[in-house]
């Protein structure tokens, strides 16, 4: 049994593991993903699939912001973007990922 409690662990951790549960259409519990989710799901991450990007670079900003957020102090990550040569948090972020804390 705990080799099993083990290999769930591993499964719902790191960055692909909600992409592999959407594609196995199982959640993390066991429970089959209702159809009208995936098909809304799948229906709005190919319109994004289909826009424009704005460069590489503003991309990992914006994931760094908003996955750091839940991570790292306001200070700390604003600090780390300038070490790493990207503009610091904007207002709209701080207020928006670090508002509520």
């Amino acid at each position: 049994m705990a080799a099993e409690t083990n290999e769930f662990q591993q499964t719902t951790k790191g960055a692909d593991a909600v992409d592999e549960a959407i594609a196995q259409g199982i959640d993390f519990d066991g429970s089959p993903i209702p159809p009208a989710k995936l098909e809304l799901y799948h229906q709005v991450m190919a319109l994004e699939g289909n826009r424009q990007r704005s460069g590489v670079s503003n991309t990992m900003r914006s994931r760094i912001v908003r996955i750091g957020a839940k991570h790292i102090p306001q200070a700390e990550l604003n600090q780390k973007l300038m070490d790493a040569g990207f503009a610091p948090l904007k207002d709209k972020e701080i207020a928006f990922f670090y508002g509520g804390k």
